[in-house]
C-alpha cells in the first residue's frame, strides 16, 4: 500500500477508476491566492514532492510561463470546477482547522507549456480517495481534462503517464482491507487521455497479473 501525506496526516491512498474519462476540457479560472495544505501532497514521482503547510501559506502568481507552475490553490480550483460533482465538493471541507484533505502533484502529462496539476480529494477520517482530476494550463487558466469520481480512487504521475488505481472490495471487506486493485495507465494523445494498460492485482497474491495492453483505436 502506497503512503500518502495529506495535511500532515499519513494514511493509505490507493485507488483507481473503472470508467473512461471524458475528454471535454472545461476552463476553470485559477485565483492568484495560493493554499499551503490545499496545494500540499506527495508530489509527482518524476518531479519530486510538492508539500506545503497550511491554507494560509504564501501566495504567488496564478500561472508561470516556465515548465514548473507556482503552487495552485487546489481547494478553490476544485470547488470552482463545474465538472466536479456536488458530492465531492461536499466532501472537500477542512479536516482540522484550515487543513483540507487534498493531495496535489505536478508533472508533465499533456505537453503543455506549464506542468499539469493532478488533484486527489480524500476523506478526512481514513484518507479514501473520492475524486481525482487533471488540470491543464492554457491561456492563464486551468482546464479539467480528466476526472475519476468512483471511490476509492487515486491518480498519480508515472514517467509521463497518468496512473489511476482503484481498490476492489469483495462482499464483507472492511474499508481498511480491500481484496485487490485495478491499475489503469492513461496516456495523452490527440488532445485527450486514452487508456493504454490495465492491471488487476489480488492482495492475497504475492505477484500481480501482467499489464494488459489496450488495442489502438
Amino acid at each position: 500500500m502506497r503512503g500518502l501525506t495529506v495535511c500532515r496526516r499519513t494514511g493509505p491512498a490507493r485507488g483507481s477508476i473503472q470508467a473512461t474519462s471524458t475528454a471535454a476540457a472545461v476552463s476553470v479560472a485559477l485565483a492568484v491566492s495560493l493554499a499551503g495544505c490545499a496545494a500540499g501532497g506527495t508530489g509527482a514521482r518524476d518531479e519530486g514532492p510538492a508539500h506545503a503547510d497550511s491554507v494560509a501559506g504564501a501566495s504567488s502568481p496564478a500561472a508561470s510561463p516556465s515548465r514548473t507552475p507556482d503552487r495552485v490553490d487546489a481547494v478553490r480550483l476544485v470547488k470552482a470546477d463545474p465538472r466536479v460533482s456536488a458530492e465531492v465538493k461536499r466532501e472537500l471541507k477542512p479536516c482540522v482547522a484550515d487543513e483540507y484533505p487534498v493531495d496535489v502533484s505536478y508533472g508533465e502529462l499533456t505537453g503543455s507549456s506549464a506542468e499539469d496539476v493532478v488533484v486527489n480529494v480524500l476523506t478526512c477520517g481514513d484518507a479514501v480517495g473520492v475524486g481525482s482530476y487533471v488540470y491543464r494550463e492554457k491561456g492563464g487558466e486551468y482546464q479539467n481534462v480528466f476526472k475519476a469520481e468512483e471511490p476509492p480512487v487515486y491518480a498519480e504521475i508515472d514517467r509521463g503517464d497518468l496512473v489511476v488505481t482503484k481498490q476492489v472490495y469483495e462482499k464483507g471487506d472492511p474499508v481498511s482491507s480491500p481484496s485487490g486493485e485495478n491499475v489503469i495507465t492513461y496516456r495523452w494523445s490527440s488532445g485527450r487521455f486514452t487508456e493504454r494498460y490495465r492491471t488487476h492485482n489480488d492482495y492475497s497474491n504475492a505477484v500481480g497479473n501482467a499489464p494488459t495492453p489496450v488495442p489502438e483505436s
